[in-house]
């Protein structure tokens, strides 16, 4: 079955448990983390994904996402 792009999809689960095309920015996590800023501010033009990158680090760095690794299955982080 081919990918469907998820136009309007915020959720990153969402996007993932029901196979949508996405394009991989889980190497994100990795410089945000080692940069190790006080302060990160993300400004980009509107349908940039600003707000499925935040709940995609909200699904890495929750507790309520524990053990849930498959969402991050075949994705470069």
């Amino acid at each position: 079955m081919n990918k469907v792009i998820g136009i309007g999809k915020q959720s990153f689960e969402d996007m993932i448990q029901s196979d949508c095309f996405y394009i991989d920015k889980t190497n994100l996590i990795k410089e945000w983390w080692e940069s190790e800023d006080d302060i990160t501010l993300i400004t980009r033009p509107r349908r940039f994904g600003k707000t499925l990158n935040m709940d995609m680090l909200k699904c890495f760095f929750s507790n309520h996402y524990q053990g849930r690794s498959d969402l991050f299955k075949n994705l470069k982080i």
